[in-house]
C-alpha cells in the first residue's frame, strides 16, 4: 500500500471511529467544559497532596508546580488539536486507537476508567469523613450511599443541567481559594494591622531548596497528580456545542487558570508558615488558617473540602460513564453499555460504573493497606500512562511534522513515572504497572476473540 493509500485508509477509519460515538447530547458551553475539567482537577489533591509535595521539596515545590504547569500546557495543546479534529467522548482513547493501534485505544480507555473509578470512590469516602465534623453519630457508609445516589441521579439527566450544577460547585472552590490568596497577600504585606509576615519563611528553614534539585524533581512527581484532570476537556468534546471554537478556549482557560491557582496558593502556603509544619495530619489550609487565628477555620475549610470532594466525584463520574460508553461503542464492552437515554446520557454505562464505584469503596473500607494499595497504585499508573499515551498519540497524529513539545512531554512523563519508585508513598505505582498492563492484554485478547466468534 502506498503512503497515499495508507492516509486514505486512516482517514476512513477516523470517520468511522468518531461516528461510532454519536448520540450524546451536545449542550456543553466553553465555560461548562472548563468548569467540568476544573471540578475534576481541583479535588482533595490541592488541599491535602500539596503538603506531601512540600515535604519532599520544601519551599522549592513552587518550582515543581511551575515545571508541571509547563508539561500541562504541552498536553493541553496536543490534546486540543486532536479534539478539534475529532470531537468525541472517547477522546484520547479513540485517538490512540486511530493513530497507534486498537490495543492502544483499548488500553488507554480501560486505564482511564479504572483510574477514575478508584479516584471517585476515594472522593466519596473523603466526603463521608468530612461529614463527621457535623454529624459524628452518622456512619460514614450512609453518606457514601447518599452522595453516590445523588450524583448518579444528576449524571443521568441532561448534560447541560449537569454542567450547570458542576459550574456552581466549582465556583465555591475557586472563590474559597481566591479569598485565601487575597487574605494571604494581606498577611504577607502586613495590611491587616498585624506585623508583616513577609517572605522569610521561604528561605529561613534550611533554605529555599533544602533537598536540592532531587527534591524539586520528586516534588514534580507528586504535583502532577494535582494536574491530572485537564484532559477532561478532551472528553467533553463529545458533548461540546461548538467543538472547533470551545475546545481550544476551554483548554487555555483551564490550564492557565489552574496553573495560576496552584502556583499562587502554594507560594502563599509556604510563605505564611514554616514548610515543616504544613499539613502534618490535616489540610495545609487548615494549618495556616488555624495558626493565624482565623475564626471557625476548621468548619469553613471543612465545607470547602467537602464541596471540592463532591465536585471532583461528580466530574469523575461523568468521565467514567463516557469512557465505558466509548469502550462499548468500540466493541470492547457489552453493546448495551453504548446505549443513550432520550436525554442523551449513557445511563447503562453510568449504572455499571456505579457498581465499579461501589466495589472501589468496599475494597478501600475492608482492605485499605493491602488490596486497595494495589488498586491505588494501578490508578496512579493509569493516570501517568494516559498522559504519556496522549503525547505519543499526538506525535503519530502530526506525522512528519515533528511536535517537539510532545516529544519533551512524553520524556518528562516517562521520567516521572520511573521516579515514583523513590517516593515510598508512590512506589506501588511502578509495582502495579506491570500487572495492570498484563491484565489489559488479557482483557483485550478476550474481547477480540469474543467479537470474532460467530
Amino acid at each position: 500500500m502506498t503512503p497515499g493509500d495508507q492516509a486514505s485508509a486512516r482517514g476512513s477509519e477516523q470517520h468511522a471511529s468518531v461516528r461510532n460515538e454519536h448520540g450524546l447530547s451536545r449542550q456543553l458551553s466553553s465555560a461548562q467544559q472548563t468548569t467540568m475539567a476544573l471540578g475534576g482537577a481541583i479535588g482533595t489533591g490541592l488541599f491535602l497532596v500539596s503538603s506531601l509535595a512540600v515535604n519532599v521539596a520544601g519551599p522549592a515545590v513552587i518550582v515543581s508546580y511551575v515545571i508541571v504547569a509547563g508539561v500541562s500546557l504541552l498536553l493541553g495543546r496536543a490534546l486540543s488539536e486532536m479534539a478539534v479534529a475529532h470531537p468525541t467522548a472517547g477522546a484520547f482513547g479513540v485517538y490512540a486507537g486511530i493513530y497507534l493501534s486498537p490495543f492502544a485505544g483499548y488500553a488507554v480507555r480501560a486505564s482511564y476508567w479504572l483510574m477514575e473509578v478508584i479516584a471517585t470512590g476515594a472522593q466519596l469516602v473523603a466526603a463521608s469523613i468530612y461529614m463527621r465534623l457535623w454529624f459524628p453519630q452518622v456512619p460514614g457508609a450512609v453518606w457514601v450511599l447518599v452522595f453516590a445516589a445523588a450524583l448518579l441521579y444528576l449524571n443521568s439527566r441532561e448534560v447541560g443541567r449537569l454542567g450547570a450544577f458542576e459550574y456552581w460547585l466549582v465556583m465555591i472552590k475557586v472563590i474559597a481559594i481566591v479569598l485565601f490568596v487575597g487574605l494571604g497577600v494581606l498577611l504577607v504585606l502586613g495590611a491587616t494591622g498585624e506585623p508583616a509576615i513577609g517572605l522569610h519563611n521561604l528561605t529561613a528553614h534550611g533554605g529555599f531548596a533544602p533537598f536540592g534539585g532531587t527534591g524539586i524533581w520528586l516534588g514534580c512527581c507528586l504535583v502532577l497528580y494535582s494536574f491530572i484532570g485537564v484532559e477532561i476537556v478532551g472528553v467533553t468534546s463529545g458533548e461540546a456545542s461548538d467543538p472547533g471554537r470551545t475546545i481550544p478556549r476551554a483548554m487555555r482557560r483551564l490550564v492557565l487558570g489552574l496553573s495560576a491557582i496552584y502556583i499562587a496558593t502554594i507560594t502563599l502556603l509556604a510563605a505564611l508558615t514554616p514548610w515543616q509544619q504544613l499539613g502534618v495530619g490535616e489540610s495545609p489550609f487548615v494549618t495556616v488558617l488555624t495558626k493565624l487565628g482565623i475564626p471557625a477555620a476548621a468548619g469553613v475549610m471543612n465545607f470547602v473540602v467537602l464541596t471540592a470532594a463532591l465536585s471532583s466525584a461528580n466530574a469523575n463520574l461523568y468521565l467514567i460513564s463516557r469512557t465505558l460508553f466509548s469502550l462499548a461503542r468500540a466493541g470492547f464492552a457489552d453493546v448495551s453499555l453504548g446505549a443513550v437515554s432520550r436525554r442523551g446520557a449513557p445511563v447503562n454505562a453510568l449504572l455499571v460504573s456505579g457498581v465499579g464505584l461501589a466495589a472501589a469503596v468496599v475494597v478501600r473500607a475492608f482492605w485499605p493497606n493491602s488490596a486497595y494499595q494495589w488498586f491505588f497504585g494501578a490508578a496512579l499508573f493509569g493516570g501517568l500512562f494516559v498522559w504519556l499515551m496522549i503525547f505519543v498519540t499526538h506525535i503519530a497524529f502530526r506525522g512528519s511534522a515533528r511536535p517537539l513539545g510532545s516529544y519533551a512531554g512524553a520524556a518528562l512523563i516517562l521520567a516521572m513515572l520511573v521516579s515514583t519508585w523513590w517516593i515510598p508513598d508512590l512506589r506501588s505505582t511502578v509495582l502495579a504497572g506491570g500487572p495492570w498492563l498484563a491484565l489489559l492484554a488479557i482483557g483485550y485478547y478476550g474481547t477480540t476473540r469474543l467479537r470474532k466468534s460467530p
